[in-house]
């Protein structure tokens, strides 16, 4: 299975299963993440045109399964990007799962393939094992479950997992099996995905870190004679002027002291993921280090893990900021914004119309251009307002 860029791009939005308001490090204005809330993003999302939704996964996170099984029936297109966790899952449970879920929504599964990068979670979790050799066990893990999921008798024996006879009695809709996607920063990681995967993941680094990681996973996966889609994962914060948008990147973070960014930081670093590295690295812990790149702000990252950065500016500046990752390679962005509800809508009506998406269903059949959005209130009982591009 080889993925080809052509220019377009979709866009996927996030659903905050770890929590969700309208500071970052602070119960100030948060909110309860609730089935009904998760709802209310996912179907707004469905009806704007996103293309799917990320689940997270981790112990600060509702289960991304049994989440995604729940919202599925309540959303028409919808894709749901849900983790399997190679060390933490057994290959055929998780294939039997992604075979029913997939069946069940339709066709609308996407696969994200976490390895795991705190090695004191995953203690917590059962797994000991270090840095390589929990790739070393993700590839022997996705050796058994793109078999049974492609309808394969499998049997196989490696260092760390062993199955004989297994086989998959109820297919996927999607064949083989749907998307995989990952992100690995380090050479076991890139490795394992040009074995396995569809989608090459990073996340948002200025345009000269995504283009030297792209490089290195576009050669790989050539040396195994296939083809990457290429994703990346950002918040964003936009507005319909710059100014307002740097205003709200200040006031999501004003509630964070020094003291709590150190903390974060020390927990952080305890990670052997090379992405969370090179995340760290872009600011170090400093307030006044948070502006990497035009438009690009690492102030997330001062106290989230994974995905520190965000695009803030304009809707201009944001749509040509990924226009420019799109000229790299990039036709997936995986994006975020607090809170999510509002960031949901507040991008697609502002940005969506700046940018080549690619208007597809959820089954990939071809529908009518989407996001042109809802054109306001009816002036006076009969004037459609008409469409004027925002202040920039």
């Amino acid at each position: 299975m080889t993925q080809h860029s052509d220019g377009r791009a979709d866009v996927l939005w996030f659903l905050p299963t770890h929590g969700d308001g309208r500071y970052l490090g602070a119960a100030e204005g948060a909110r309860a993440v609730s089935l009904d809330y998760l709802r209310q993003i996912a179907q707004g999302a469905d009806d704007l045109g996103y293309y799917g939704v990320l689940l997270p996964t981790g112990r600060s996170c509702e289960d991304s399964w049994i989440v995604a099984s729940a919202l599925a029936p309540l959303t028409k297109r919808l894709r749901y990007l849900v983790a399997v966790r190679p060390g933490l899952m057994e290959p055929a449970a998780a294939a039997r799962m992604a075979s029913t879920l997939d069946r069940l929504s339709g066709g609308r599964l996407l696969v994200n393939v976490v390895t795991g990068g705190d090695p004191v979670e995953l203690r917590g979790d059962g797994v000991f094992l270090d840095h390589d050799a929990r790739y070393a066990v993700t590839d022997e893990f996705l050796t058994i479950w793109r078999g049974l999921l492609a309808g394969q008798t499998v049997t196989f024996e490696g260092e760390h997992l062993r199955t004989e006879n297994g086989r998959l009695i109820f297919p996927p809709v999607q064949a083989p099996h749907p998307p995989l996607y990952f992100g690995g920063s380090s050479p076991a990681g890139i490795a394992v995905a040009a074995e396995h995967c569809e989608v090459y993941l990073t996340w948002g680094e200025p345009p000269a870190g995504v283009a030297e990681k792209i490089a290195l996973a576009r050669a790989a996966a050539e040396a195994k004679g296939k083809t990457f889609s290429y994703g990346i994962r950002l918040h964003v914060i936009v507005r319909e002027t710059e100014g307002e948008a740097w205003e709200a990147a200040e006031r999501l973070i004003s509630r964070v002291d020094d003291a709590t960014i150190a903390q974060a930081q020390a927990t952080l670093k305890r990670q052997d993921s090379v992405g969370q590295s090179r995340m760290m690295a872009l600011h170090g812990g400093r307030r006044d280090k948070l502006v990497v790149s035009p438009n690009l702000w690492a102030g997330v990252g001062l106290v989230r893990g994974g995905a520190g950065t965000a695009l803030v500016g304009s809707a201009d500046q944001v749509a040509d900021r990924m226009k420019e990752y799109i000229d790299l390679g990039i036709d997936r962005f995986i994006l975020s914004g607090y809170p999510h509800l509002e960031e949901a809508y507040r991008f697609a009506e502002l940005v969506f119309p700046k940018l080549p998406l690619r208007a597809t269903t959820g089954n990939g059949d071809a529908a009518p251009i989407r996001n042109n959005g809802p054109f306001g209130e009816v002036i006076a009982n009969d004037i459609v307002p008409a469409r004027r591009v925002g202040a920039h």
